[in-house]
């Protein structure tokens, strides 16, 4: 029986870069970093929860095809890959306001939704 989720995937364009964002930003630690000579196995994951990774990973071969990959690639680039992950906060407003002061970019301010 399934019991989890372990690892979610996250395409980045760039993995330092998203690595930077992850953990100076957010405050997610490196779970695993490992070079696997045609891939870099780069997870993170919040302090608090560190069974639950998200893999960083670059759309491209081995694990896609070229053409698919540069058009997983342009995608990314026009934030049309839909939700990645849905992140959990004790306060929304707060962290809200902690991100906006590190420079975090938003599309709308927090509302409350019935959900």
């Amino acid at each position: 029986m399934i019991t989890g989720i372990s690892i979610h995937s996250v395409y980045v364009l760039d993995q330092q870069k998203a690595l930077d964002f992850y953990v100076d930003i957010l405050g997610f630690e490196v779970t695993a970093d490992v070079d696997m000579g045609f891939m870099r196995w780069l997870t993170v994951a919040p302090a608090s929860q560190p069974d639950r990774n998200i893999l960083l990973e670059v759309p491209a071969p081995p694990m896609l095809p070229e053409r698919t990959a540069a058009t997983v690639r342009e995608l990314v680039t026009q934030g049309a890959m839909g939700t990645a992950a849905i992140l959990s906060t004790d306060d929304c407003q707060a962290t809200y306001d902690e991100l906006l002061a590190k420079g975090v970019e938003f599309t709308e301010k927090p509302t409350k939704q019935p959900y």
